[in-house]
């Protein structure tokens, strides 16, 4: 397992008022409505979510260009992205590496109903826990800010099925804290975490269910 980071330099590029969070909208309502994967989570009001999860332009390539060269991605290989969302990464991906085959799965039905179209038919709703592949079928697996939301028996399931499914490169984010501030942060900006760990605590977890792939954690600062 090696740390590193690709996810920074979209996570810091956003702004946050932590205590507006929780003072401007009752907070487990807006975790009760989040939990359902609708359209609050993703196109609902922003006190309790995303607030409108549409696509940018080229944004998300700044991940994608990072890891294609990373990992030398060539076209004809798979990826898959586990907690996919509406697929922005995955067509971005399509535009770092034209000819590569991308792979999405999301719990949220209303994320793939409302996936960039030029590769809705390339994912399906499934949980991380289960995923409908056969064994070292990806040359790339990648989970961004998911796995957090699983309790820990579920987990212990995904980290096992991401490993099993990946041949060659296997890449996630999750939340995580280093201080009391950090922790703290976390809990006022979250609505769907179910895992709270510090970044010893994931290692654990990573090496207790036998992942092998490369990983990094984002912080509420």
């Amino acid at each position: 397992m090696t740390y590193v980071d690709f996810m920074s330099v979209l996570h810091k590029s956003t702004k946050r008022d932590y205590l507006a969070r929780v003072n401007e909208y009752p907070k487990a309502e807006a975790a009760k409505k989040a939990k359902k994967w609708g359209y609050d989570y993703w196109d609902g009001d922003r006190r309790i979510c995303y607030g409108g999860y549409r696509y940018i332009p080229r944004r998300w390539q700044k991940v994608s260009d990072r890891m294609a060269k990373h990992y030398g991605i060539k076209p004809g290989e798979r990826i898959l992205d586990i907690g996919c969302g509406k697929g922005y990464l995955l067509y971005d991906f399509t535009l770092s590496v034209p000819g590569v085959q991308v792979f999405g799965l999301d719990i949220s039905n209303y994320a793939i109903e409302h996936a960039k179209e030029e590769i809705r038919p390339c994912l399906q709703v499934g949980n991380a826990t289960e995923l409908p592949y056969d064994d070292g079928f990806f040359d790339l697996v990648i989970s961004l800010n998911t796995l957090h939301n699983l309790f820990c028996y579920d987990l212990d399931k995904a980290l096992r099925e991401m490993e099993r499914v990946g041949r060659k490169h296997k890449y996630l984010c999750v939340e995580s804290y280093r201080t009391e501030e950090e922790k703290a942060n976390l809990l006022y900006w979250q609505v769907t975490c179910e895992s709270f760990y510090t970044p010893k605590e994931w290692e654990w977890w990573f090496r207790h269910c036998g992942y092998s792939g490369d990983y990094s954690f984002i912080y509420f600062e």
